[in-house]
Formats: C-alpha cells, structure tokens, sequence
C-alpha cells in the first residue's frame, strides 16, 4: 500500500507563451511589464471585429522538427515544449525506465486544454471542401482530440500511472495541476508532469468570442487592450502558448536530491450554477472555492502575502472575484499583494492556469510579485492592493501565495502554494 496524505512539492517548470519561448524569458517578460499582444496579421483576420491577441513568442516551427509539427496539432506542440523544459529543469536525464530516477508506473500527465485541437479541426475541414476527401491529414482524429497534449506528453516521457484531461473551460490547467496533487497525496504516484495549453487563435474562435461580447476591441493599441481592473476595461484579450510544472512527492524529490521550488499545499474548487458564461456577480462561487481551500489544508490567511488572480479584464468578472477574496480572507487581503498577469500575457484560456502557476511558482521562489499593467485608473470596486507598473519584494519568511482560474460553466480553481 502506497502511502496516503503526502507532501506534494514543485520540481521543475516549463513554458512558452507571448513573453518567451521558456519560463526564464517569460519571468523577464512579466517583470519588465512588456505586453505580448499585437495585431493579427492576414486577410483571414482583416475583416473581424477583433484583429489582436497575443501569439507565441518563438514559434513551435522555430523549435519542433517538421515531422512532429505534422503530426501535433499547435496545441499539443506547445505543451511538448513546455513539457520538455520542466523535465529537464527537474533534473531528469531521460524518460522514466532510462533515468533510473523515475519509475515509469509511478509517473503520470495531467495537461489541460479547454478547446483542444480546434485549429486542426477548422483547417481540415477547409482542406475536405477544397480539395476533397482525399487529402484529409490521417492524422486529424489524434490531433484534434482534446486528451493529445496530455497524451503526447505522456509518451515522451513514458508516463504510466495515468494520462489525464479535465476539461473545465478557462480553469482547465488549474485543474489538471490539482488533479495531480491529489494523484500524488493519494500515492497513485511519485512524480505528475502538470499543466495547461491552448492554441485557438483562429478567426472562428475570435469572432465567436467577439460576438459574445467578451474580447477587447481596443485594435489600435493592441498592447494597452488586456487592462484588468482598470475602469476602462472592455474584455479580454485570447492568447496561446503553455505552462507545465512538475509536481513530486516530497519524499521522492529528496531521495534524488531534488532542487524544490515550493510546496503545494492544495486546491479548492466550486461551481458557480448561475450561468453557462456570465461569472456569478457576488463571486458567492469563488468565495466557495476559497473557502473549500482553508477547509481542506493547513493554510492560514495570514500566510497568504501573493495572489495570482484570474483577472481576464471583463468588467464582471474581475469585480466578482475580488469581492470573493475580501467576503473570505477579510482584513488578511490587504497585505495580499495581487498580480494580473493576464494584462501582459493575454489569457491563454484553458493554458492560463499552467503559466500562472508557473508565475506564481517563480514570485515565490524569486519572492518577488510581477506588476499589472495598464491600470490607469483603478476601478473604485477592486478593494484590494493592485501590484501596478513596477514589482513588488515579497517577505522573507515562510510566505504563500494563491493562484485563481475560472471557467465558462462556473468552474472554480484555487490553488495554494508555500516556500519551503
């Protein structure tokens, strides 16, 4: 029998999104303020209401091999790469079976994505009405299922404790990075490779989301449109790219001599039942999930110093969430230093909770908390401390610091982690 109820620690981290091609570009990114997001380029684009978003920085193409791109739709190129980075950060040589540190049946993949393999199946299905039946990829079905970037990762390393996708919308990644916390507590394994990505900028998904309203139309300062709480804000800004951490039992990490990052102390999680897209307005779900947090770890209030919110910069939804956090932290948010890394990066849909984890893994590690930017004029219902423009030390000490994602459908994550 496997030992129950183990300390859960971060090992490695990987990324690559609008900031950088890896985690280290990415922190410089954050730090430094700089803005991802830039015009969508191509008469595929031209006509839309929304002609921004925030691409990659270094393209899959730049880094895969020809034959793999083929076969991987962008979303699963993404988290490969993202992956690739963790691993080798966590010190592994090999995957599991050649690297005598990793036992294959003690680890597993949890990578998410809340819309998989949509721009494989819209540029397929452009292929079958203009050239026919024919010259359809083979490789269609595998790429565009939405359990390939997961499945993918989990063949490169050799994972066989378990290859795992939970869909939950925008709080997908979140999700998959909780879902291997507890994969490890429950001792179904030692080491899970955890995270999210997403690659969806394609001109269905962007006037789809512009239909409803929810993207930014600011087209003509592309870098100024992602303003979470700020009064001017008008929506969202769509991004792609991934962010993957490895998660690893304390115990096992110390056996190989592990370097730790930090401990994961746990996830809260909720459902909102209001409605399919709107955030529930008191944030009566977020404060649940916050709530279900406390209840379920050793986590106090008073250690939380850092928050990595969800702040997609929709009017709604940022407001929710900050009257959350006050209904349950109370006084205790006021020395919450809290981040809006979604106005830099975009949000990356179901791979904003792996990035931000990443973000909020390195704030802790680096105790430093990345600004928001292009708050201009603080909205008077955010009450809470905004990090803004510039970074902000964090205390010495043993510190936590909460990661937010939420999702159409009233998903609700939170994740908590601690310096070690």
């Amino acid at each position: 029998m496997n030992p129950t109820n183990r300390t859960v620690v971060v090992t490695g981290i990987g990324a690559t999104t609008p900031l950088g091609g890896d985690s280290a570009t990415t922190w410089e990114g954050l730090l430094a303020g700089r803005s991802g997001v830039k015009p969508l380029e191509g008469e595929r684009f031209a006509e839309l209401p929304v002609r921004i978003a925030a691409r990659v920085a270094v393209d899959p193409a730049d880094v895969l091999p020809r034959p793999m791109l083929r076969r991987l739709d962008r979303s699963a190129q993404l988290a490969l790469i993202a992956a690739r980075e963790a691993w080798a950060d966590a010190g592994f040589t090999a995957k599991a079976g050649e690297d005598p540190s990793v036992t294959p049946e003690r680890l597993g993949t949890v990578v998410a994505s809340g819309i998989g393999g949509v721009t494989t199946l819209l540029d397929q299905y452009d292929v079958l009405r203009e050239k026919g039946a024919r010259r359809v990829s083979p490789h269609t079905v595998p790429m565009l299922m939405p359990n390939s970037p997961s499945a993918n990762v989990g063949l490169e390393v050799n994972a066989q404790a378990g290859v795992h996708t939970p869909v939950s919308a925008c709080a997908s990644g979140a999700e998959a990075i909780g879902y291997a916390y507890e994969m490890i507590r429950s001792g179904r394994a030692d080491i899970v490779v955890a995270g999210g990505t997403e690659a969806a900028i394609h001109p269905l998904p962007v006037a789809a989301f512009a239909s409803m309203m929810a993207m930014s139309k600011n087209n003509d300062e592309p870098t100024k449109a992602s303003r979470p709480y700020d009064k001017a804000r008008d929506g969202f800004v769509l991004g792609e790219g991934a962010g993957i951490v490895i998660l690893e039992s304390a115990e096992h990490a110390a056996r190989r001599g592990a370097r730790v990052y930090c401990e994961v102390l746990g996830q809260g999680l909720s459902a909102d039942s209001h409605h399919i897209a709107q955030p529930e307005p008191t944030g009566r779900g977020i404060a649940a999930a916050l709530q279900n947090l406390l209840d379920t770890s050793d986590l106090k209030p008073a250690e939380v110093v850092h928050l990595n919110a969800h702040a997609t910069s929709t009017p709604q939804g940022d407001a929710a969430e900050i009257k959350a956090l006050r209904k349950i932290l109370g006084d205790d948010l006021d020395h919450v230093a809290v981040s809006a890394t979604k106005s830099m990066t975009g949000h990356l849909l179901g791979g904003a909770g792996g990035i931000e984890t990443v973000a909020t893994v390195l704030a802790l590690h680096h105790r430093t908390a990345p600004p928001t930017i292009n708050v201009d004029e603080l909205d008077e219902d955010i009450d809470a401390d905004i990090v803004r423009d510039e970074p902000r030390a964090l205390p010495e000490g043993s510190i936590a610091a909460i990661n937010n994602s939420f999702g159409f459908g009233g998903h609700n994550v939170v994740l908590a982690l601690r310096t070690v």
